[in-house]
């Protein structure tokens, strides 16, 4: 950081950039926003924090020009504002970096960024030497001509964030932006962003890892049930005070008791290769085995193969090669509807795309999967009233919080759906459980329930295959870890000895395999 830089920074940071006041916002049944207040000083890192459902997703709606407060004022840079779309947010200075990246992969970075913004400095030249000058100046150390799927995720991440500062924003939202990095690439987005905080620019972080908030953050805010709570400074104070502040209760901790493992395989993998329609290899020779009792955690940077091999045990996908076993039966022909009769339970990657009718009441989304299985059904006909019934039973043993049964899934918080999917997927006595991302984009308090249901199929004799971009984790329930690199599994480590740092280090082809179990 130069010293003029740090000038800068110090100067701003007396400023305020946005100043929220009284804000709410109502959708019908639902309180939003309500009482919202929240100053964020220029060039500082202002991190947001708080359950799902508790409003943060709605206010920054309304800071990006998304919706439109039902009350209250916006002031951004001493100017009170009225947004009608994001385009007004834009020409105010301000962007946003959504957590699923928005990016053609098979465009380069150049044509990424200018994509929508041919105006500000057309296509050619000058567009080339702006987005250097951007990667050269914050770090970013972009290729403009190279294509974005070539790109690992935290590149991709760095496009995303190149793209709203070449529109010219001086105040960036950051949505969950750690939630698919691996802690070397947690690492160079920080870097990025204090050299941003030093340039003068404003970073509203939204996140759920409370360790990194500590890390980056000036000042944090916390909000519960829509409203703005409290405010802390990251000296002093702890992950476990801003917990209680969120969830009014203790963090909760992934750590499994003693070992359930037992000697009976209940998942067997052998051989498995799978190859697409251009003669790609997307796994290669995949040997795994998991025991009764067992939970068998995969870490990799996303892309190298995690989803299709889920995908292939789900029999989503036919294996070019190899062979699939639940229980001692072999699966690999089966279709998905007769492998989950077998006994595999699932909660999805993506639980929109995946897990959920979202405009469909929670009743029918307990169907989902189980057309042929009691309660819902009685093997021909569904049982619309043991549907209903056993969604209450859910309701109340997995705290999903909702104001009833017939309320629609996209309703509920994020949370909220994980938990009922997560109830649904264990109600069928499954003897396997795949579990991809269980606790993504979820709060402490969805997390902990989470966690916990997880350890008690194992405390019941499940196996389990998790899958996870969250190597804490990952670490704290698995009781063996392996590495998918490029489809291919890499290493095996023991959770009791491994490190992020370990892992990380495997995850992007940099470790040598040493102190593997």
């Amino acid at each position: 950081m130069s010293a003029v830089s740090s000038a800068e920074a110090t100067t701003n940071a007396g400023q305020d950039a946005i100043q929220v006041r009284g804000v709410g916002k109502r959708f019908p049944g639902v309180i939003a926003n309500h009482d919202v207040d929240i100053t964020i000083r220029q060039a500082t890192v202002h991190a947001l924090i708080g359950e799902n459902g508790a409003g943060k997703s709605t206010l920054m709606k309304i800071l990006y020009g998304v919706q439109k407060p039902d009350d209250g004022t916006l002031v951004v840079n001493g100017e009170e504002v009225s947004f009608h779309s994001p385009t007004d947010a834009i020409e105010h200075g301000i962007g946003m970096v959504f957590q699923h990246f928005m990016l053609a992969d098979n465009l380069t970075v150049l044509e990424n960024v200018v994509l929508g913004a041919e105006k500000l400095h057309g296509i050619g030249d000058a567009a080339r030497a702006k987005i250097e000058e951007i990667s050269r100046v914050y770090g970013f150390g972009l290729d403009p001509d190279e294509l974005v799927e070539d790109l690992g995720v935290g590149e991709r991440q760095r496009v995303e964030i190149l793209k709203v500062l070449y529109r010219g924003a001086k105040i960036v939202i950051l949505d969950e932006p750690t939630a698919v990095l691996v802690p070397q690439e947690v690492d160079a987005l920080f870097d990025n962003l204090r050299e941003l905080k030093a340039q003068g620019h404003t970073i509203l972080f939204i996140s759920h890892k409370l360790d990194e908030v500590l890390a980056i953050a000036d000042d944090i805010t916390v909000m519960r049930r829509g409203t703005t709570v409290g405010e802390a400074q990251p000296e002093g104070t702890t992950k476990r005070q801003l917990a209680e502040m969120m969830v009014g209760s203790e963090l909760p901790s992934p750590e499994t008791a003693e070992s359930t493992v037992t000697d009976q395989v209940l998942l067997e993998v052998v051989d498995l290769t799978l190859t697409d329609d251009f003669g790609r290899q997307l796994l290669s020779d995949i040997d795994l085995a998991i025991h009764k009792g067992e939970i068998l955690g995969i870490a990799g940077v996303e892309g190298n193969g995690q989803a299709e091999l889920v995908e292939t045990i789900m029999g989503m996908r036919k294996p070019t090669e190899g062979r699939v076993a639940v229980a001692a039966q072999d699966v690999t022909a089966w279709d998905t509807r007769d492998r989950r009769m077998a006994g595999i339970g699932y909660i999805p990657e993506d639980r929109h795309r995946h897990g959920l009718l979202l405009d469909a009441p929670l009743w029918e989304n307990r169907i989902l999967g189980f057309v042929r299985r009691r309660p819902v059904s009685n093997g021909f006909l569904l049982d619309r009233g043991g549907a209903r019934e056993d969604t209450e039973r859910i309701v109340e043993q997995y705290d999903v919080r909702t104001p009833g049964i017939d309320t629609h899934a996209r309703a509920l918080s994020g949370g909220n759906q994980q938990k009922l999917i997560v109830g649904r997927e264990m109600s069928g006595d499954p003897v396997l459980l795949i579990a991809a991302h269980p606790t993504r984009g979820v709060d402490v308090g969805a997390q902990a329930a989470i966690w916990e249901h997880i350890k008690e199929a194992r405390r019941n004799g499940l196996a389990v295959l998790l899958i996870s971009a969250d190597l804490d984790e990952l670490i704290g329930l698995s009781d063996r870890i392996e590495v998918i690199l490029r489809g291919r599994l890499v290493g095996e480590f023991d959770p009791k000895t491994v490190t992020p740092q370990d892992l990380g280090s495997a995850m992007t082809g940099g470790h040598d395999q040493e102190g593997e179990s």
